[in-house]
């Protein structure tokens, strides 16, 4: 630090020191540190190629029960490119991972969940066509409890069948 008064403007002002830092030692750094985030790019590119062919040499074989096994699972092969729907991304999957699957479109699943429960809620069908059991649709339901009322015990029944003391004098 030196001793030396900071010199005046005309106007009065103290100005600034100019001998601090000069421009050419920033811009030397600033080109040292780029120089060095490349060659630290490169250098972590060539690890990972490394790790990744190593990593490759040591696996375990495939087990002889998957039909077709897939090299990389990262990208599509040709045959399974995604069409508007989806569908071949769909096929893709199934034929290529076993089950159980993870979800790819959660959305559009749950949408389909709620239709088929909706639809199953909402409509006429047979459980069991041979006992001839049939499912109707809730509010039928409900409208045919309103009619037809809550199936109920008769007085003597309830007494024989859940009083402490008619089970003492059955016994």
């Amino acid at each position: 630090m030196t001793n030396d008064a900071h010199p005046v403007k005309s106007n009065g002002q103290p100005d600034y020191e100019r001998r601090d830092i000069g421009i050419a030692g920033v811009l030397y750094f600033m080109a040292g540190l780029v120089v060095a985030a490349i060659v630290i790019h490169f250098v972590i590119a060539g690890l990972y190629r490394y790790l990744e062919s190593h990593s490759e040499a040591q696996q375990k074989a495939v087990s002889p029960l998957v039909t077709n096994p897939v090299r990389d699972t990262r990208t599509l092969p040709p045959q399974f490119k995604t069409d508007s729907e989806g569908t071949d991304y769909e096929k893709y999957l199934q034929k290529n991972f076993p089950t159980p699957q993870l979800e790819v479109d959660e959305r559009t699943q749950l949408n389909k969940v709620r239709l088929h429960e909706e639809n199953t809620l909402s409509t006429y069908d047979y459980v069991d066509k041979d006992a001839g059991t049939v499912r109707i649709p809730i509010d039928r339901a409900m409208d045919l409890l309103v009619q037809r009322g809550l199936p109920t015990r008769t007085s003597s029944e309830a007494s024989a069948a859940g009083s402490p003391a008619a089970t003492k004098e059955a016994k």
